[in-house]
């Protein structure tokens, strides 16, 4: 396990185990040994997909400061805006693997204990000052850290307040320090902050923001409530999109049937636990699985057993499986493209509110899941990807060139790799010029027409797309 969690300080993007679509139970994982990812590292990547390797990755353990290529631009481009989208930190399990004991882990945060940041006692303190902000009904009901010593389900843990601390660091060092994308007198509408009502995502996107902003003024944050793990705010009807998920997750478990191994497998485990296999699936063992792993807690035993590596390889074995056939199949495609085009369409809306000279909303935070970033992923052809890893950060900048002010540019980076010409909206811009970005035209036509040209039809807007007849 060192040696994997070494590895994986070089490396960009996990695959997963949990849930790929919101209000299902559908698991995914990632690439396959045939297929090139996006940048892969070839020191430290195996030679064939490890379920292992990969599980650690997803896992981002926090360690030395990351490479990343945030904010690389030629001298003569201008950073005028930046919008940020999270998945939330490492967390507790939302499930329990029946009859064993929930594996100890403490939600309380802790100065001087591993995972370590110099700012952690220090936003631990600010926290407790904000009791006064501005939070969306019913966000501000909710507890602005961590605090249980024995982790509620679905809780941040203090390595999932470390991995923003983080992020938020790195951001200020490129977008504020260098870039001086924000004044230092910056205003409460510089900002556009929106979180989905859970614990976990408003603590991470408040970690993120005080790394970012360390010892930030209260009266200046205003953070939004997102009811939609889809961001999709006044446009979530969509039958299209359901009636491409519910074939996608019929996909899912055929795959599942045909996989005798993890139907085995799953028998044992039910075994040890001395529970039907059937009510074993249900609990996602995988969840809880993956916690133990990250904290280094060992699997679970009974009387009957243990439960092993080697259950945990086949169960993640199989998501990778899945992920790869669900890249072949494309029917995740069509509900990524319904299912992240009005959170695009916002961005491009206020991308090109900048381009018109507009100071506000400068810096737009996300904080969401691996439900949210997943299809925006996939819509916008990142197909090679790996499964957002916990505190996953997919970022697009917006630039103008100083020696043409009439022109920008964006660029999109995954976990601080620049993905922007791996989009199938700019895939093949850079062969035909020179310029080191994608023109801003590429994304908002991409949004605008070429994203419904892709679900096939006749659909030209969202609304039509989403009641098509006969799909």
């Amino acid at each position: 396990i060192r040696y994997f969690l070494k590895s994986m300080e070089h490396s960009i993007w996990p695959s997963s185990a949990v849930h790929l679509i919101p209000v299902s139970t559908a698991k995914n994982g990632v690439s396959s040994k045939s297929r090139k990812r996006i940048m892969p590292d070839p020191v430290t990547e195996p030679p064939v997909t490890d379920p292992v390797y990969e599980a650690l990755l997803y896992c981002n353990i926090p360690s030395v400061a990351e490479r990343s290529m945030e904010g690389h631009a030629p001298h003569h481009f201008k950073l005028v805006s930046v919008h940020v989208f999270i998945r939330h930190g490492d967390r507790y399990p939302l499930y329990v693997i029946p009859k064993t004991k929930r594996p100890e882990i403490d939600c309380t945060l802790v100065a001087n204990r591993k995972p370590y940041h110099p700012k952690l006692e220090a936003f631990v303190s600010h926290m407790s000052k904000g009791s006064g902000a501005s939070f969306e009904s019913p966000l501000n009901s909710l507890p602005l850290y961590p605090n249980h010593p024995l982790c509620e389900m679905g809780e941040l843990t203090q390595t999932g307040v470390v991995q923003h601390l983080q992020n938020g660091q790195l951001l200020r060092d490129i977008y504020l320090k260098k870039h001086k994308l924000l004044p230092n007198d910056w205003s409460a509408d510089q900002l556009y902050l929106e979180t989905t009502g859970k614990s976990r995502t408003l603590q991470s996107g408040l970690a993120l923001l005080y790394g970012f902003l360390p010892d930030f003024d209260w009266k200046k944050i205003y953070f939004r409530h997102q009811p939609s793990a889809l961001f999709c705010s006044g446009s979530c009807y969509c039958p299209v999109r359901n009636q491409y998920l519910e074939k996608e997750q019929r996909r899912q478990y055929l795959l599942r049937l045909k996989n005798s191994q993890l139907e085995k497998t799953y028998g044992e485990m039910a075994k040890i636990v001395d529970v039907p296999t059937k009510q074993l699936r249900a609990a996602n063992p995988i969840d809880s699985m993956l916690c133990h792993l990250c904290h280094n807690v060992s699997f679970p035993c009974t009387r009957n057993g243990c439960v092993d590596m080697e259950h945990f390889k086949v169960i993640k074995t199989h998501q990778i499986e899945d992920e790869r056939e669900r890249r072949e199949k494309k029917l995740y495609l069509g509900y990524s493209l319904l299912g992240a085009h009005p959170i695009l369409n916002q961005t491009i809306g206020r991308m090109q509110r900048a381009t018109e000279g507009r100071k506000e909303e400068l810096f737009a935070l996300y904080s969401a899941h691996d439900v949210t970033l997943s299809p925006v992923l996939s819509a916008l052809g990142l197909s090679e990807a790996r499964f957002p890893r916990f505190a996953a950060r997919l970022i697009f900048e917006l630039w103008q060139d100083r020696e043409k002010p009439n022109e920008h540019s964006v660029r999109i980076l995954y976990n601080g790799v620049d993905v922007t010409f791996h989009t199938s909206f700019c895939q093949d811009h850079h062969k035909r010029s020179p310029k080191p970005m994608c023109p801003l035209e590429n994304l908002v036509r991409f949004v605008k027409r070429d994203m419904f040209v892709a679900l096939g039809g006749s659909s030209t807007n969202y609304y039509d797309a989403c009641h098509r007849e006969g799909f």
